[in-house]
Parts: structure tokens; C-alpha cells; sequence
């Protein structure tokens, strides 16, 4: 695998446990990296690491870990372990300078620390989330992407993400069933090209509607979504096999057991949860449908943990080595 480009980090929040699981990660991949954030506070995180403080253009000398400088953050904002403006400011441009040099080509991805929601607002910035945050930054509309949670025993990607409950019915259409799909059996085929991947859609409702009985949805609109793909690439050549609408409790069970590769849900828990009783702390959340690969941990800014030091690194560990297996040989 050809490993000259690095990987582009965005350390997330600097009140949270970001930073420093994203420097433990970094030094455990042995792989580049360049790291954007507060460069005083990461080189803190590792003073005897192989640090190169470097500019956008990301060139390292072998063996060198990239720090880009993304601007100071006062230090009692960072002890006080909780959301600011000021931190809040720090997050967005620190994602938003990471993104641009890996839109630009040159980093082969983008890893993306956690953020704070509640920090970010109380900057005056509308977020809604980093998925969403990219999709417009890469000239993209919300649904061109899909955000998925990739793990080693599940494998699933959502038609809606953060809506209320009550508007998850209307927001499921043809176009948005059709896209995750498409997006999910990319990535399944990107991980297994070696052997026909098997991607099953979940129902809305209680046994995918009991023909009708538990609502229309998916008869309506989730069956005429997957029976409209049959002439996609993919899917015509062989390489993903797509079934379904099949009830939620079924298709989740068939992913713990093995028997198939992905999974698109319908809607934010019914996939979450899965993802987080099956691969908690090793699922990557990863966005389809961008010029770019991202992926990012499956956990919030963990603000109590980074108080205590107590930090677990696996989940960005996994979100790195997910970036360099998704990439190849970028």
C-alpha cells in the first residue's frame, strides 16, 4: 500500500477528549498523519513525539507526524473540560482547514475528531452536524451523502439521520432509499471485491409493515426503491446482492450472526443502536457521497473523560485504519 499522502485529522473539540486520542492514534498507526488543531496543545499530548509543525501543503519527511496550527486556544477554555464559543470556533475551523486540504488532494483522507454540538451554537454557527457541515462545504445538499457506521460486525448505512420521530415517515422517499443503497453496496464492494457482498434493507415498521397493516411505508416506497436498483452496476454485475424491506429485529439479528454484510436502516436509532451494542468502540462513522473519504470515531466529546485522563483511543485507531483500508492506494 502506497502511504506517501497522510491522513488529514481534525482533532474535534479541544475541551474534549479529541486531541488526545487523536495523538495516541496517530503514533500508533506508524502510517502519516498530519494533525489540525492547537499545535501547543497537541505537542503537549506527546512532547517526545516526532512532530513537524508544517503548512497546508502537508509535506513530511518520513517517519514525521503533521501538526498544522489552526490557531491558539486559551488554556483555561480547554481545563474547564465543557462547551465554549471560544471552543466552539476552534472546532469549525479546524474542520473546515482539515477538509480543504484534503478537498485539494493533498491528504488521502479526512478523520474527524468529536465535536461539540452545544459548543458550536453557542458561537452563533448553525450546525446540525460534521456530516451535514461537509456535505455543504464540498458543494454538496444533505442528501448527496449518506452517513453510515462501519464495524466489524455490522455494517450500516441510514436513509434519514437526525430528524424528530415524527418526521421520519415523510422524509423517506424513493430517491433517499435508492441513494443509501447505492452508497452502502459502493462501500461493501470497496471492502470485499474479492466476493459478492449481501446488503439487506431493514422496514420502518413492525415486520416491514405486516403487508400493510403497520403502515404503507414499505410497501409504498421502501419495496419500489430496491426493485428500481436491479439495473445499477453494482447490483447487475453481481458484485452486491440487495433484498428487502425485512423486519428491523430480523435483519439486525442476521448481522450479529454474520450471515450477511450491511444493513441500511431507516432511521437514526434503529441503526445506532445496533451499531453500538454490536461494535461499540470499534464502529467508524463514515460519509459516502463526498469528493473525499471522512471517517470519524463513533463517540461524542466524552467532556468527563478528559477531566478524569481516563481516554480510550481504539475508536479513532479504528477510524484511521478504516481510512487507510477504504483508500488503497490513494
Amino acid at each position: 500500500m502506497n502511504l506517501g499522502r497522510p491522513i488529514a485529522i481534525s482533532v474535534g473539540d479541544p475541551a474534549g477528549v479529541g486531541p488526545r486520542v487523536s495523538v495516541a492514534a496517530a503514533l500508533a498507526l506508524r502510517a502519516p498523519c498530519a494533525l489540525f488543531g492547537d499545535a501547543a496543545q497537541l505537542r503537549a499530548e506527546a512532547p517526545d513525539a516526532p512532530w513537524t509543525e508544517c503548512d497546508d501543503s502537508l509535506e513530511l519527511a518520513a517517519g514525521r507526524l503533521g501538526i498544522v496550527d489552526t490557531g491558539r486556544v486559551a488554556p483555561a477554555t480547554i481545563a474547564a473540560y465543557a462547551p465554549s464559543p471560544e471552543g466552539g470556533l476552534a472546532q469549525v475551523r479546524t474542520l473546515e482547514r482539515a477538509a480543504r486540504s484534503v478537498q485539494a488532494g493533498r491528504a488521502r483522507a479526512l478523520v474527524t475528531g468529536p465535536t461539540s454540538k452545544a459548543a458550536i451554537a453557542s458561537a452563533g454557527i448553525p450546525f446540525i452536524g460534521q456530516t451535514e457541515f461537509l456535505a455543504r462545504l464540498d458543494g454538496r445538499q444533505d442528501d448527496d451523502v449518506t452517513m453510515m457506521f462501519l464495524g466489524p460486525k455490522l455494517r450500516v448505512a441510514l436513509v434519514t439521520t437526525h430528524l424528530a420521530v415524527s418526521a421520519i415517515p415523510q422524509a423517506i422517499t424513493i430517491a433517499r432509499v435508492q441513494r443509501t443503497v447505492r452508497h452502502l453496496a459502493e462501500a461493501l464492494h470497496r471492502l470485499y471485491p474479492e466476493r459478492t457482498a449481501t446488503l439487506v434493507v431493514s422496514g420502518l415498521n413492525p415486520h416491514a409493515g405486516e403487508a400493510g397493516m403497520f403502515g404503507r411505508e414499505d410497501l409504498d416506497v421502501i419495496a419500489p426503491a430496491i426493485n428500481g436498483l436491479s439495473r445499477d452496476a453494482l447490483f447487475a454485475a453481481g458484485h452486491v446482492r440487495v433484498r428487502g424491506p425485512e423486519p428491523a429485529e430480523s435483519v439486525f439479528r442476521a448481522a450479529q450472526r454474520g450471515d450477511l454484510d450491511g444493513v441500511v436502516a431507516q432511521f437514526h436509532d434503529q441503526a445506532t443502536i445496533a451499531s453500538k451494542l454490536l461494535d461499540w468502540g470499534a464502529a467508524v462513522n463514515t460519509t459516502w457521497g463526498l469528493s473525499f473519504l471522512r471517517t470519524s470515531v463513533d463517540h461524542g466529546v466524552a467532556y468527563d473523560a478528559a477531566r478524569s485522563g481516563r481516554v480510550d483511543a481504539d475508536g479513532m485507531h479504528a477510524a484511521l485504519a478504516l481510512a487507510l483500508r477504504l483508500t488503497g492506494n490513494a
